[in-house]
């Protein structure tokens, strides 16, 4: 478990404080440093569109430089960046810093799906990742004490400066576990085989594994996207008290904390198919329960989103490890970022011209959980077909360092 835990951390640093933490803090740094809300609204939009840019960037780049080449430089730059927030004062610059911070985080997971897929026993390859995929519930968590334990005492200067130590901590681990796998298990001189650039969007049409994982992120983005924005206005909607909105991210947060190792280890043992039906059933019902009554199953909801949002990319990616060789593998596991990304855009355009056609949000939601059930539908679909066979199991290369 120590690829789990290691790349777990690197999680935490990519997503949990790169993606997360400003959002955390924002209400704090705001009038400190007069960020308006068109440069909020800016700030959404860039990090977005730079996440995207990275998860496409990983296809080209992941089989070129090398996958612990990369798993380094983006954990570099996420800590120097994590570093210099603390210092910014100027909005444009915290959009560029935040802006470099989530292309970082698209590529930094593509990596680690990479090295952990070729590395990682066959028997133990989606409780890794599933695990590994979890350290973004974990950041969420450690933001929440920031907020509470360190901002109130020094200041939010201090929780970024704290985020970047956490940085370079991580960093150091994970060059030490780099080194440690330099070895190959068979020595060999030929590259594991990658997917040419020309040819991998002709293999996510055609290939049914492939198709697949991407048709489940965009339905994923579609879902989950929405569901995180619209939540709060929801319940203000339905004249809940405020604190309810956090309660149910608590919920989510810790969900998700237990939930990669147990659904990573179910995946494992009795299929993956078994593994995404569990956990896209949570996550239906939990929308269904909260259409049906939200003051009462908000937190069921909660528990729902965390089960499935954070495991499922580990689940994924062990899935298609099956099937494709490691670095393949990264590169489907990039592609299915992007349509990740599309879903969600299109989810929260789709909910905004409901919410202005009937003035509420209650078809929103009926909509998200209707989705939700199709999500379910292409896990039973899976669960019911044969196991894809694997490709004759190729020698393990020599991870490259600088």
């Amino acid at each position: 478990m120590r690829l789990a835990v290691v790349f777990g951390m690197n999680q935490i640093v990519s997503h949990g404080f790169g993606m997360f933490l400003f959002a955390a803090l924002v209400p704090l740094m705001r009038d400190a440093i007069h960020l308006s809300h068109w440069h909020l609204a800016a700030i959404g939009a860039l990090t977005q569109l730079a996440y995207l840019a990275g998860a496409m960037l990983l296809g080209v780049l992941g089989p070129r430089l090398g996958t612990a080449r990369l798993s380094l430089a983006t954990g570099s730059l996420s800590t120097a960046l994590l570093f210099t927030m603390a210092q910014l004062e100027t909005p444009w610059l915290i959009m560029l810093a935040l802006t470099c911070l989530a292309a970082s985080a698209a590529i930094s997971w593509g990596a680690i799906v990479e090295i952990i897929s070729r590395h990682a026993q066959p028997g133990q390859r989606s409780t890794a990742l599933s695990a590994a995929s979890s350290g973004t519930a974990w950041g969420y968590g450690l933001n929440g004490l920031l907020i509470l334990l360190v901002v109130p005492v020094l200041g939010w200067q201090q929780a970024w400066q704290l985020a970047g130590i956490t940085g370079l901590l991580v960093l150091v681990l994970t060059w030490r576990l780099l080194n440690s796998l330099k070895k190959p298990a068979v020595a060999t001189a030929d590259p594991e085989p990658s997917i040419p650039a020309s040819r991998l969007l002709a293999t996510i049409c055609r290939e049914r594994t492939a198709f697949l994982a991407c048709l489940i992120c965009f339905l994923a983005g579609f879902t989950t996207m929405p569901f995180s924005s619209w939540l709060n206005t929801y319940l203000d909607q339905q004249g809940l008290a405020a604190s309810l909105g956090g309660y149910t991210w608590t919920t989510v947060g810790l969900t998700g904390m237990v939930a990669g190792l147990l659904t990573g280890r179910l995946a494992d043992r009795k299929g993956h198919g078994v593994a995404l039906l569990v956990i896209f059933s949570g996550f239906a019902l939990g929308l269904l329960a909260f259409v049906y009554d939200p003051a009462r199953f908000a937190l069921v909801a909660g528990f729902g989103y965390g089960l499935m949002y954070f495991p499922m990319w580990g689940i994924l990616a062990g899935w298609l490890s099956k099937t494709y060789s490691a670095t393949a593998t990264m590169q489907i596991s990039g592609a299915c970022m992007v349509t990740f990304g599309l879903g969600g855009t299109l989810g929260n355009l789709l909910a905004g011209y409901l919410r202005a056609a009937t003035g509420s949000l209650d078809a929103v939601f009926m909509t998200l959980a209707g989705a939700a059930l199709v999500l379910v539908m292409v896990g039973a679909w899976i669960q019911g077909q044969r196991p894809t066979m694997a490709p004759p199991v190729t020698a393990v290369p020599e991870v490259p360092l600088p």
